[in-house]
């Protein structure tokens, strides 16, 4: 799918490869009976996990509350939390609540919504969980290398009237650099990754471990929560005759659908809400495969068939997810604006093929003028960011329908994500897209033109980003202010 070369590894082939360098009111939220405070502390600290196996060492990691991935914060839709965050690293931080629709305060963004939190120092996040669903959360501060080393966690909210299944489970996704002694390569911030595909790791891991197996009985129905957390490797999930039903993206749901080619795909930051049910596949032992990377396939685990059937076949419970308090957005009526992403390798080279101006010194398809501290490589609408505190690029009315044409003219996939908000995909290349799907992060193919559409109900200052971390780092990152 994907012509990156850069193969992740199972617990057979680390050693082969392991050298490889808010006013609720705003958002219209419905009331909910039985609503309370859910308190939670996170600490952001160095500590040590054991992502592959023994006789391997524990890595030393960056983690909260001393796991990889940090806890599971779990809640119910209408809730409020309040989330602790004590600082326990040696730089600041900062946490952001992707997908969630948050407070401009509450955001977690440095120096843009909070002043960073300096180390030694606790900052308190607190908000209400408007929409159920499947998120995470992670630091905007240095996360191209804070999030590398191990910095997220899930962050889910239950519907008040879930589907019925047997097990709800999550699966966090990472890639990870390793060393020969499990270490995490120190090269964060490279320029080859900075200027192609981010930082692609060596060691996939599933909750921090490499699994060999995943143990289900016939007859079971899951609802399995897939997050993306790696930098920047991209997913497309092939789980055989399981034939997963896609029933949220990014938290949101989605007519209940097959996955589209057989495969889940996962863009970084991107997540995934699927039913499996356990009475598809007529072998005990089904490879669950990721088949993202163009001649680098590779085996993520085993699904085995284990213990007495459950039942004889699927049950007849309804899978539909009921529908978030998201505004629809006019399209009669919607404003109308344009977003240009270039730059990178090769970026001159897809700009002339594609009619469009050069822009941001790149030249023949290489890299002139690059600038030693790895910014000045992407850029939006011809501008490279320079850390967070930035003008915004674009002003959007307040309560207003916008569609925002997106225009990929690089030669890399990019994961598009807008703070703040969820949109409706709706366009691609100017066909209509099947489902309208809601997202909060976009997966744009090279050369790819996509339409997004939404009210744009959350006032203040919202961050707009690649989420390939060091694409984001090395300028393909802006603000969109809505007022």
């Amino acid at each position: 799918m994907f012509n990156r070369s850069n193969p992740a590894l199972t617990r057979r082939s680390f050693i082969a490869y392991s050298g490889a360098g808010m006013a609720t009111a705003a958002f219209g939220m419905p009331s909910f009976a039985e609503t309370k405070t859910r308190s939670f502390s996170l600490r952001a600290a160095p500590s040590r996990a054991q992502l592959v196996p023994e006789p391997h060492p524990e890595t030393p990691a960056w983690c909260y509350n001393g796991k990889v991935p940090g806890p599971e914060l779990r809640v119910r839709q209408g809730d409020r939390m309040r989330i602790d965050v004590t600082n326990g690293l040696a730089e600041e931080t900062t946490v952001h609540w992707h997908g969630l629709r948050v407070p401009h305060a509450m955001d977690g963004v440095p120096h843009l919504t909070q002043r960073p939190i300096a180390p030694g120092e606790t900052f308190t996040y607190e908000f209400d969980a408007i929409d159920a669903g499947t998120f995470w959360y992670h630091p905007h501060q240095r996360s191209f290398e804070q999030v590398g080393r191990g910095l997220y966690g899930p962050l889910i909210i239950e519907e008040p009237n879930a589907p019925q299944v047997d097990r709800d489970i999550t699966w966090v996704l990472d890639d990870w650099r390793l060393t020969q002694d499990a270490a995490i390569s120190d090269d964060f911030g490279a320029a080859m990754d900075m200027s192609h595909a981010g930082r692609l790791g060596n060691t996939v891991t599933i909750n921090g471990q490499i699994p060999e197996s995943f143990v289900v009985q016939r007859g079971e129905r899951i609802r399995l929560r897939l997050i993306n957390a790696a930098n920047a490797r991209i997913f497309a999930l092939d789980f055989g005759e399981y034939e997963p039903r896609i029933i949220a993206l990014d938290g949101q749901p989605v007519a209940p659908h097959a996955a589209p080619g057989g495969r889940v795909v996962l863009g970084p930051a991107m997540r995934a809400d699927v039913i499996l049910d356990c009475s598809t596949a007529t072998n005990s032992n089904v490879p669950l495969v990721d088949r993202a990377y163009r001649d680098n396939e590779y085996r993520l685990l085993d699904i085995v068939y284990e213990g007495a059937p459950l039942r004889d076949a699927a049950p007849d419970w309804d899978i539909a997810l009921p529908d978030n308090p998201l505004l629809e957005p006019d399209m009669a009526s919607a404003r109308r604006h344009e977003v240009l992403f270039t730059g990178g390798m090769m970026g001159a080279m897809v700009e002339r093929d594609m009619g469009l101006s050069q822009s941001g010194g790149m030249m023949g398809g290489g890299m002139m003028g690059m600038r030693h501290d790895g910014r000045g490589i992407w850029f939006v609408n011809g501008k490279a960011a320079e850390g967070h505190m930035l003008d915004p690029f674009l002003t959007l009315e307040r309560d207003a329908s916008h569609v925002i044409q997106m225009t990929n003219a690089t030669a890399f996939h990019h994961p598009i994500h807008l703070h703040g908000h969820s949109f409706r995909v709706i366009t691609r290349d100017g066909a209509p897209t099947e489902h309208r799907e809601w997202q909060d992060t976009v997966l744009m193919a090279p050369r790819e033109r996509v339409e997004i559409a939404f009210v744009a109900d959350n006032p203040g200052d919202w961050m707009f980003h690649c989420h390939i971390l060091e694409h984001q780092a090395a300028g393909m990152m802006g603000v969109i202010r809505v007022a």
